[in-house]
C-alpha cells in the first residue's frame, strides 16, 4: 500500500526507554514528512497499553520495552499484530558518590546492595517491564551466586517507597541522592553517561542463547482485567511495535513504521545502546500482518 505525503497528527505511546532514540528518530522523520506533527507519550509499557485498554486513548503507535505487553494485553481487540525490532539488557545504575561505588562489580554487588544503609530500587512490575525484569534478575542471581534466600533478602530490602510507575522515574532518586542504586537498562545508563555495573549474561536477560536458563525465573504480574494475572518468565530481552486498531492516522502510522524499519533507525537504536534486531522478528502473528508491512520487511535493506 502506497502512502502519499502524510500529514496531521501522529500520536506514539512508547516506553520510557524509548524516549531519546524515538525523539531523534522523529527528528530524522519529519525531516522526510515535515506535514506530520508528532505527539509522544512517555511511560512504562504496561501503563500505555492501560491508557488504550482501560482509558481508551487515541493511540496511532505503540512501542513496548517488552514485545509481548503488546501480545499480551493488545492483541487482538486493540492490535493485530506485532513487530520485534530491538533489544536491550539490564545493568545496575549509581553515581560516583553512592556507598561503596569504588568497590561494586559484578561479583558482588548482591553483598553490596544489602549493606546497612544502601538503598535501592526497581520500577514497578505493573507498570513496566524493567520492573519485572529487575525481579527475574534477582530470581537467576540467587542461583547464579549459589546464595539460597537472596530474592527474598532483595526484596525485603527494597521498601515500597524505592519503587516508581516507570524505570526513568527512578533516575531522579538516584541523581538526588535518595538511592545508591537502581536497576534499569543498559541503554540508559550509557545514554545519560552514568557509571553502571554489567551483570553476567546468566542473569542480565541479554543472551539469546540462554533462553532457557532464564526462564526459570517467573513472576506473576496483573492481567488484563482486576483479579487477573499473566505469569511472566525470564527470556531475552526484546523491543515490540504496533500499530494499533483505532489509530486515528493510520497513514501516518504507517509511514512512520516503514521508517523505523529502515537502515537510518537501526543506526539511531544501536547509537544509543538498543541493538536492532535485524530482520525485525514477527510475534507469531505473520498472518495478520498487513500486506505493506509484509512487503516493507522484504525489501528494506
Amino acid at each position: 500500500m502506497a502512502v502519499a505525503k502524510p500529514h496531521g497528527n501522529l500520536i506514539i505511546f512508547h516506553a520510557g526507554s524509548l524516549s531519546i532514540p524515538f525523539k531523534q528518530i522523529s527528528t530524522a522523520f519529519n525531516k522526510k514528512y515535515p506535514q506530520v506533527h508528532i505527539l509522544r507519550e512517555a511511560a512504562g509499557s504496561r501503563t500505555c497499553a492501560r491508557k488504550i485498554i482501560d482509558l481508551g486513548k487515541p493511540c496511532d503507535i505503540m512501542a513496548s520495552a517488552d514485545y509481548t505487553v503488546i501480545d499480551n494485553l493488545l492483541i487482538p481487540k486493540f492490535a493485530a499484530w506485532d513487530i520485534a525490532f530491538a533489544t536491550n539488557e539490564m545493568a545496575l545504575m549509581y553515581r560516583p558518590e553512592s556507598k561503596y561505588a569504588g568497590e561494586i562489580n559484578k561479583k558482588n554487588w548482591p553483598e553490596i546492595l544489602l549493606r546497612k544503609g544502601v538503598r535501592y530500587g526497581h520500577s514497578d512490575p505493573n507498570a513496566d517491564p524493567c520492573g519485572y525484569r529487575s525481579l527475574l534478575v534477582w530470581q537467576l542471581a540467587e542461583q547464579y551466586y549459589h546464595q539460597p534466600g537472596l530474592y527474598k533478602k532483595l526484596r525485603q530490602g527494597c521498601p515500597p517507597a524505592n519503587i516508581r510507575p516507570k524505570e526513568t522515574d527512578l533516575m531522579a532518586l538516584l541523581e538526588s541522592g535518595e538511592l545508591d542504586y537502581i536497576f534499569i537498562y543498559r541503554s540508559i545508563c550509557e545514554q545519560h553517561h552514568m557509571p553502571f555495573v554489567t551483570l553476567p549474561d546468566a542473569i542480565n536477560l541479554k543472551s539469546a542463547t540462554m533462553a532457557k536458563y532464564y526462564a526459570q525465573a517467573t513472576i506473576k504480574i496483573s492481567g488484563k482485567k482486576p483479579g487477573e494475572y499473566i505469569t511472566k518468565k525470564g527470556k531475552p530481552m526484546v523491543y515490540g511495535i504496533t500499530i494499533c486498531a483505532n489509530a486515528p492516522n493510520r497513514e501516518a502510522a504507517t509511514a512512520f513504521i516503514r521508517f523505523l524499519i529502515g537502515p537510518e533507525r537501526r543506526a539511531i537504536m544501536q547509537k544509543n545502546g538498543q541493538p536492532p534486531l535485524w530482520p525485525v522478528r514477527v510475534s507469531g502473528r505473520q498472518k495478520r500482518l498487513p500486506d505493506w508491512l509484509k512487503s516493507a520487511l522484504q525489501t528494506s535493506p
